[in-house]
């Protein structure tokens, strides 16, 4: 099975380069954030048209949204809001064999990194406590689970481009990436990229659109990621960033995030 998530950044100004993503790639699942669609005015057919038979969307108009893509059938599709608030941030499918399949876009953060002056940035830091608290609970270990998504937080020193420097920017904050190991920490999860990625290397997936020249200065960020529960861990096969896409026409600033399993 090959699994892709993509921070595509409005689907239907994107949708030429998804499309070429899944002719190039031929993914089984495509996991899209921030499609800035509702639901009505979700490009169906084009993906249809494509292969991909099985769209689980939640959209809305201009801000957040997902979607998952698949050629695989799902048993069951949930939608849930997060933190009190009904901002398109979190769906999930369960594919045949049982796994369950969670799509999330966490919020960005905004700018100041003090919840205290800036509810922006609180409610990232409440919506990864209630993610923590609920995978905890509603999930053992021993299941089959995968997360991906944007999750708009850079965990590691070599998650960035340089971790002084970022230290006090919101994505690589402690109080950020000291939730994001709690979460991490609910289910045992692997993190997939440095599965295959040493911790020491530099791994990114976002470069900002106000650096002109993003490929020679290569001031990119870790935001998007793909985890699996321990049991999925001995199934993983092959992982790339595909960096290229960045070039693309009309790109996203993040670039698609491809897993491959032995299922």
């Amino acid at each position: 099975m090959r699994l892709i998530t993509w921070n595509i950044n409005s689907v239907r100004l994107r949708l030429p380069i998804v499309l070429r993503l899944l002719e190039q790639k031929q993914p089984d699942i495509l996991c899209l954030q921030e499609t800035k669609c509702p639901d009505e005015h979700f490009p169906h057919e084009a993906f249809q048209a494509a292969g991909y038979e099985h769209i689980h969307i939640h959209g809305m108009k201009s801000y957040n949204g997902l979607a998952i893509l698949s050629k695989i059938p799902f048993e069951a599709s949930d939608i849930y809001h997060r933190v009190g608030r009904q901002d398109c941030r979190h769906i999930a499918v369960t594919l045949p064999d049982g796994t369950e399949l969670h799509n999330l876009y966490i919020p960005a953060g905004g700018d100041e990194p003090d919840p205290e002056v800036n509810d922006k940035f609180a409610h990232k830091l409440n919506f990864v406590d209630e993610m923590t608290r609920w995978f905890a609970d509603q999930y053992t270990p021993d299941q089959k689970v995968i997360a991906v998504g944007d999750f708009n937080i850079a965990p590691g020193e070599h998650d960035v481009w340089s971790h002084k420097q970022l230290l006090g920017v919101v994505s690589h904050t402690p109080p950020e990436t000291e939730r994001l190991a709690k979460m991490k920490g609910s289910l045992d999860w692997v993190d997939v990229s440095r599965h295959f990625v040493p911790e020491d290397e530099k791994c990114y997936t976002w470069w900002s659109y106000r650096n002109k020249d993003w490929e020679k200065s290569n001031r990119g960020r870790r935001l998007d990621h793909v985890w699996v529960s321990p049991p999925l861990a001995e199934a993983l096969r092959g992982h790339e960033i595909l960096t290229a896409a960045r070039n693309w026409e009309k790109p996203s600033d993040h670039v698609p995030l491809i897993v491959d399993f032995k299922l």
